[in-house]
């Protein structure tokens, strides 16, 4: 039997609810970014629609599908992103969810293809270390998730060269908050260089005094 509106409603709803707050964070501009949820029992993703604005979106607005991009239930097209999402459940499957933002601070490091540094004790315990850039791949090929693989399997975080950024978690809610801690700390680092000082001090992986490169 084809699952109902009503199998996936509650999913849906986080969906629409973290979208929102998303975009009202800066994160999204008009109808950029995209968010999912994975649930492995039913080898389903919940995902947000292509080209909808995030103010009108409703559950029933959001796609559910397999992983070969199957749409199990919903009438809208599913994000263009959706093999992105797709490849990285199918190749780290302790995710649960993934945010991908336009956010602009981190974005500025994504499109010069340069890692935000590690410098805040929050980057080591939220994000685990720098954020580095995953390697360029066309918009909507499952080449962007693949490529995203060797530091989504390390770290939670990753830019994606002239893209964005994509977070990960075992909740949308936990995938959310690394999503805010990648703008924060590349906004903080912005700063910090604009003061004249261009290489600020970095935190090593142990989380030992701050040393200069």
């Amino acid at each position: 039997m084809k699952p109902s509106l009503s199998d996936f409603l509650p999913l849906r709803e986080e969906i629409v609810a973290v979208a929102r707050r998303a975009y009202d964070s800066g994160l999204m501009a008009g109808t950029s970014g995209n968010l999912s949820r994975f649930e492995p029992d039913s080898g389903c993703m919940a995902i947000t629609p292509s080209g909808l604005d995030y103010t009108v979106m409703t559950p029933e607005d959001v796609v559910v599908m397999a992983l070969d991009g199957t749409v199990i239930d919903g009438a809208r097209k599913p994000s263009s992103e959706w093999k992105m999402h797709a490849e990285i459940y199918r190749h780290l499957p302790e995710t649960r969810a993934i945010v991908h933002t336009h956010s602009p601070s981190a974005t500025a490091y994504a499109v010069l293809r340069k890692e935000i540094p590690c410098v805040l004790v929050e980057m080591l315990l939220f994000l685990k270390g720098s954020i580095e850039v995953a390697d360029y791949a066309a918009q909507g090929s499952a080449a962007v998730g693949t490529n995203c693989l060797p530091i989504l399997s390390r770290k939670p975080a990753c830019l994606l060269a002239n893209h964005g950024v994509v977070t990960t978690g075992s909740t949308l809610e936990q995938a959310y908050i690394n999503s805010i801690y990648v703008e924060d700390a590349a906004n903080i680092v912005r700063l910090a260089m604009s003061t004249g000082c261009t290489i600020p001090a970095i935190i090593d992986e142990e989380g030992s005094k701050p040393y200069y490169e």
